[in-house]
């Protein structure tokens, strides 16, 4: 389900207009996340970190409402929920594309995932199918193979993007505790930093929950 915005009347009006003027909206930000506490407890109860982290991180974007709206024929509107819509890596080194649905806990999330990795698996390239045309989704990749600084995606900005883009980097370890780089890249007409730090906030959180 999706509400439509009364542009009119929306107090972000001004700032969508400034920001979609440009040419690439988009702004972006690193961070490290403490991730220890998740790790360890997903070693101890055999718990995919990926699959974990995931859902933290897109329970924690749908607590964001910004992070929900989506810009539809130049038009913005503030969906229900959202969904995590990850890069999937395959044992020959290529990838494909899934959609893990929000469910709103994690078991039947991981069972939905799960099927989804299985999928991918199955066939080769990217079977791109219906991604393209998914919008109340948000674009994740993993690079499990280093730890970054910076990040940058690829956008398609003729068309209006509103995508948020997220990237988890390589864990390290720093004055005992379990590091992750974690990228974050929004549309700055719908979404500011104060959004990006709710996020953060709420992520932390349930991070350290366990």
């Amino acid at each position: 389900m999706k509400t439509k915005i009364n542009l009119n009347t929306w107090s972000r009006r001004e700032y969508y207009n400034f920001f979609g003027s440009y040419d690439d909206p988009y702004f972006g930000v690193v961070v490290n996340v403490d991730c220890t506490k998740a790790y360890n407890y997903c070693k101890k109860n055999t718990v995919s970190f990926f699959l974990y982290y995931t859902y933290q991180s897109i329970k924690a974007l749908n607590m964001v409402e910004n992070f929900r709206y989506r810009i539809i024929d130049d038009e913005v509107w503030l969906f229900d929920r959202v969904h995590a819509s990850p890069v999937i890596a395959r044992e020959d080194h290529t990838f494909g594309f899934a959609t893990f649905e929000y469910t709103g806990d994690f078991g039947s999330f991981k069972a939905i995932a799960e099927k989804q990795i299985a999928e991918v698996q199955t066939y080769t390239g990217l079977s791109v199918g219906e991604r393209p045309r998914m919008i109340d989704v948000v674009h994740y990749t993993t690079l499990p193979w280093f730890s970054f600084t910076g990040f940058k995606h690829e956008k398609n900005i003729r068309h209006f993007e509103s995508i948020p883009k997220l990237a988890f980097g390589k864990f390290f370890e720093s004055d005992g505790k379990l590091m992750m780089p974690h990228s974050i890249n929004a549309n700055h007409g719908l979404v500011d930093a104060y959004h990006i730090a709710k996020y953060l906030e709420f992520f932390q959180e349930s991070l350290d929950k366990n």
